[in-house]
């Protein structure tokens, strides 16, 4: 989908002020509120914009230890590894890979032993054939959009 410099305006306030109103985003804008009602509901349409809800820290919900787990599944089990992974409520996030591995999954744990537990959890799920563990110690670069979105703003702009 291409994305124009009205639309990287638009995503940058949403990333900067995810609590202001449709009306005073329209405001910042200088556009009037039909046409950036428009834009958003093409956004979440193309799939630019996938939710709207709160960002949560594992952290603060007493899960600080996190952990990424890469798990190697036997041949033709890959979607039912996949499903199961989904009734596992630590893995916050589970992705397919190339490399060592089949998939790669985040996990959070309230400890190191709660974190083991999880593990032994994912090793006995059948079509699991053994799982590396990394646990990370600080977070460097915080899951972020903006830098990325500017970047096509301003790339947007040039081709004007």
């Amino acid at each position: 989908m291409a994305v124009d410099e009205l639309d990287t305006r638009i995503l940058r306030l949403l990333l900067e002020q995810p609590r202001t109103s449709v009306r005073e985003y329209a405001r910042i804008l200088g556009v009037a509120r039909g046409t950036l009602q428009a834009r958003l509901d093409r956004l979440e349409r193309d799939g630019v914009i996938t939710g709207t809800g709160p960002t949560l820290s594992p952290a603060a919900l007493g899960h600080p230890v996190l952990a990424f787990v890469h798990i190697e599944v036997t041949q033709g089990h890959l979607d039912d590894v996949g499903d199961a992974l989904a009734a596992v409520p630590e893995i916050v996030e589970a992705f397919s890979i190339t490399g060592g591995g089949d998939l790669l999954t985040r996990v959070v744990a309230r400890d190191n032993a709660h974190l083991e537990d999880v593990i032994q959890k994912l090793i006995s799920l059948p079509g699991v054939v053994r799982t590396r563990t990394e646990v990370a110690l600080r977070e460097r670069v915080p899951q972020r959009l903006l830098p990325l979105v500017e970047s096509i703003g301003r790339a947007a702009a040039a081709r004007k």
